[in-house]
């Protein structure tokens, strides 16, 4: 089975609607890596050397193929993406194998079948 790594930076806020939206997409899972960093465009302003910045989380969606841009876009809507300067960026990259995922699996291919 084909998967992508469906990638999700959002603020601590939205994580939670990320990951709805992704479930509701048919995400069967998430990986929360919490409290990175990064600077877009404009760097964000600092007050005495302190970040003004809002904490942000890295969401990780191990998914079936066919699936990824329909979560990828589900994710985009409930993060607010394209809306607003700041809000978050979403992206997916081909996995070209991984191992764990056998109890998974029969779940996986019964809801491609079903949505096929």
């Amino acid at each position: 089975m084909k998967m992508s790594l469906v990638v999700a930076l959002v603020s601590d806020e939205k994580t939670n609607d990320v990951i709805d939206a992704a479930r509701a997409g048919g995400a069967t899972g998430d990986t929360i890596i919490s409290g990175v960093r990064g600077e877009g465009l404009q760097p964000e302003k600092t007050f005495l050397g302190l970040d003004l910045t809002s904490q942000r989380n890295m969401v990780l969606f191990l998914v079936a193929e066919q699936r990824a841009r329909d979560i990828l876009e589900r994710i985009a809507e409930a993060g607010g993406m394209e809306r607003e300067h700041g809000d978050g960026v979403a992206f997916q990259i081909t996995i070209e194998d991984a191992v764990g995922l056998s109890t998974q699996l029969p779940k996986l291919k019964k809801e491609l079948e079903d949505t096929l």
